[in-house]
């Protein structure tokens, strides 16, 4: 299992590394060059579903074709949480019959519904647990 962890860089900055050799830059909205971690949230989402959608949408469309997922929804800064979530898949699907577009949209719909863990994940919900470990003795 790839492990995951941050280490801290400056001031309310952070960089995401991955034993695979990944790393991303986390930061406060107000640095350059960083994401905050709600926008790694939302891109999370966005990056699952097109994963999620891939399979029906290549099986379709051939192995070429070009997608944009767009997410957004803003902070509900009160309560400290995004209370929704809004994502677009943007394709050109104007080789395809009404017919075939809509049975494309209902599996694509499906696949993302059955399979992007992180969709899933948020519209369940799950638990979270938090400890402090103190490794000054070690």
């Amino acid at each position: 299992m790839t492990e995951l962890w941050v280490e801290r860089t400056g001031v309310r900055r952070y960089t995401g590394r991955s034993t695979r050799g990944a790393e991303v830059f986390v930061g406060s909205e107000d640095v350059d060059g960083v994401f905050t971690p709600g926008e790694l949230m939302k891109i999370a989402l966005a990056a699952c579903s097109g994963m999620s959608s891939d399979q029906p949408l290549r099986r379709r469309l051939g192995d070429d074709y070009r997608t944009t997922i767009r997410v957004a929804g803003a902070a509900d800064r009160d309560q400290e949480r995004y209370p929704h979530l809004a994502e677009s898949l943007e394709i050109d699907l104007s080789t395809l019959s009404p017919e075939e577009k809509a049975r494309l949209l209902t599996v694509v719909e499906r696949a993302i519904d059955s399979v992007c863990t992180v969709g899933r994940t948020l519209k369940s919900g799950t638990d979270v647990t938090f400890e402090v470990k103190d490794v000054g003795g070690e």
